[in-house]
């Protein structure tokens, strides 16, 4: 057997993205799209993408929020999980990937199941509590490290009993073993990962996620109410 090394890895990656996610030019003329915005260029994989396009299936999901639009990559992927009357509500601090984001989504026939929220993350979040915002059946967080832990104290109070709740990049290359982490991302995502873990409420557990580097999606279900 072949020893475990990244060469490896990429290797493995590509093969399942060529076996079980072929080239689709949508998702394609997205990422070309937001390139030529000039938005960063931190969008999920499209391995990544299939498995939250299949986690949002397997839960059954109508209504999914999604903390983190950047260029609609993955609310691509997300809206096309779900029903005909299914709903994406998705918060991007930036107007100017809001517009991208929405254009892609146009194009990718999903904008009907869309609704992009633009504002700082926190404050939507707030406000869509106060509001008295209907329970969401999955929640994706995927934007700043830093607030990860705010982002789920305030997801929880959007969910209900099996509500699924993912977040994205917590492993940081293995940045988030080290006692204290060297910068304010995997700060971030080791504090949300220990948060995660001591919350009674959340049965959870963490999946590698391989690419140029090893980073991990963690996935946590609401309990059900005995």
């Amino acid at each position: 057997m072949e020893a475990f090394n990244q060469e490896l890895a990429v290797k493995v990656d590509k093969y399942i993205e060529h076996l079980l996610n072929p080239h689709d030019e949508v998702l394609a003329e997205n990422l070309q799209n937001a390139q030529e915005a000039g938005l960063p260029t931190v969008n999920v994989s499209p391995n990544e993408g299939k498995l939250l396009y299949l986690l949002a299936k397997m839960a059954g999901a109508k209504r999914v929020l999604e903390i983190g639009t950047l260029g609609g990559y993955s609310t691509t992927w997300l809206a096309r999980a779900l029903p005909a009357d299914g709903k994406v509500i998705t918060l991007e601090w930036d107007q100017k990937h809001a517009e991208v984001a929405w254009k892609n989504l146009d194009r990718a026939g999903v904008a009907d199941r869309v609704e992009v929220r633009v504002g700082r993350a926190v404050d939507v979040l707030r406000r869509m509590i106060a509001q008295g915002e209907a329970p969401f059946d999955l929640i994706f967080i995927d934007a700043d490290k830093a607030s990860y832990v705010e982002y789920l104290d305030l997801s929880l109070q959007l969910a209900r009993a099996g509500t699924v709740i993912l977040a994205d990049n917590v492993i940081r290359n293995g940045r988030v073993l080290d006692a204290q982490p060297d910068n304010d991302a995997a700060r971030g995502a080791k504090a949300y990962n220990e948060s995660m873990a001591a919350r009674p409420e959340l049965e959870s557990i963490i999946l590698p996620i391989i690419r140029q580097n090893l980073d991990g999606l963690s996935i946590s279900i609401v309990k059900l109410e005995a």
